[in-house]
């Protein structure tokens, strides 16, 4: 239902499976190859020959790059396969980790000093243990810090891609709500439905002039709520049910006896918030494929009931019932599917049903 996938609000590290192949793939000749130029130049220059200075930033060198390259590449395969499973635990593991490749980084390191002739084989450990330290605080500060910041850093990005999916569903609720108010004001001034009420007022005005009146104040607030609906997306019940019955009333002077209509709505539910002319698309379907097809007419029952947080609203009548699935999106019932689930998610439902020669359309939602 969204533009944007919410798969995709995952942590930049958690898709990034094919970034580590290719980092890993050109470690393998990355590391070596750096480790191979410090004892070249160990080798062809002699470690009297370089200052020592030189010799320690080259050693340094060295340890930094068997050390810093395995760690990224241990954080980012940890990160993609399990923070989101041990979220509280990472941190952790991540430390054991991160001594880990500064150990095993040590060790190699003093090895191949020791075979360029810089470590003499009596001083491995010596060597071992004037660098394990300092080994193990760089490792540690650096590689926490940078994978902290990395998950920050994806964490707001995930937070931001999800603002603007939310952005874009509510755009989308906005967009649909304009057009089921145009397609419903489209409705109400097709020429068929205006000049047949405009006929019925026309007849009533000798007769009764009261009703006339008051046909001609329901057309105009039909009409007004069509554009004035409230931009929230969603109206009082209350209010839904005065348009409901004022198209009722409009109808009725068409179709007299025809059409018999009742409310049978609580009071209690009267201040629930329903997505605007929901109620009055289900009514109009019956008038218009059931009374209006009809010789003898039908009679149009509103209910409501609110079971365990969940509002029930049910527009019954006497025909035949029709499915869902043979809805057009682009009309009126079809809007309204859309607009549930964008209001209300899976928990916003549209059922129809059909049991001793009734039909029952049903509208259920939160509270």
């Amino acid at each position: 239902m969204n533009e944007l996938n919410a798969a995709t609000c995952t942590p930049a590290y958690e898709n990034t499976s094919p970034l580590i192949a290719r980092v890993f793939f050109k470690m393998l000749w990355i590391v070596p190859g750096v480790a191979l130029l410090c004892l070249a130049i160990f080798l062809s220059l002699g470690r009297t020959r370089l200052s020592e200075s030189g010799a320690e930033l080259v050693i340094t060198f060295l340890y930094s790059a068997l050390i810093g390259p395995p760690s990224a590449i241990v954080l980012t395969l940890v990160a993609y396969r399990y923070s989101s499973r041990i979220p509280r635990l990472i941190f952790v593991v991540d430390s054991v980790l991160l001594l880990c490749t500064a150990t095993a980084g040590t060790l190699v390191g003093g090895l191949l000093l020791q075979l360029a002739g810089v470590v003499r084989p009596g001083e491995y450990w010596l060597e071992f243990r004037s660098s394990y330290p300092i080994s193990i605080v760089i490792t540690l500060m650096v590689g926490l810090g940078i994978k902290t910041f990395e998950t920050l850093r994806s964490k707001l990005q995930a937070a931001t891609l999800e603002l603007r999916t939310r952005q874009v569903e509510q755009e989308r609720a906005y967009k649909l709500l304009a057009e089921a108010r145009l397609s419903s004001l489209e409705s109400r001034i097709h020429p068929h439905f205006l000049f047949n009420t405009l006929n019925s007022i026309a007849a009533l005005i000798p007769s009764d002039p009261k009703r006339a009146e008051d046909t001609v104040g329901k057309l105009a607030s039909l009409l007004r709520f069509s554009l004035n609906s409230n931009q929230s997306g969603l109206v009082p019940l209350s209010q839904e049910l005065k348009i409901v019955r004022d198209y009722l009333e409009i109808e009725k002077t068409r179709f007299g006896s025809r059409l018999n209509y009742e409310i049978a709505v609580p009071d209690s539910l009267k201040d629930v918030n329903v997505p605007p002319l929901a109620l009055q698309s289900l009514v109009e379907n019956s008038v218009k494929h059931v009374v209006s097809q009809s010789a003898q007419g039908s009679t149009i029952k509103i209910t409501g009931a609110n079971h365990s947080g969940r509002v029930r609203l049910e527009v019954i009548d006497d025909g035949p019932g029709f499915s869902l699935d043979a809805i057009n999106p682009e009309h009126g019932l079809g809007n309204l599917i859309s607009r549930l689930e964008l209001l209300f998610g899976d928990a916003g439902q549209l059922e129809v049903t059909c049991e001793d020669k009734k039909t029952t359309v049903s509208l259920t939602f939160p509270a």
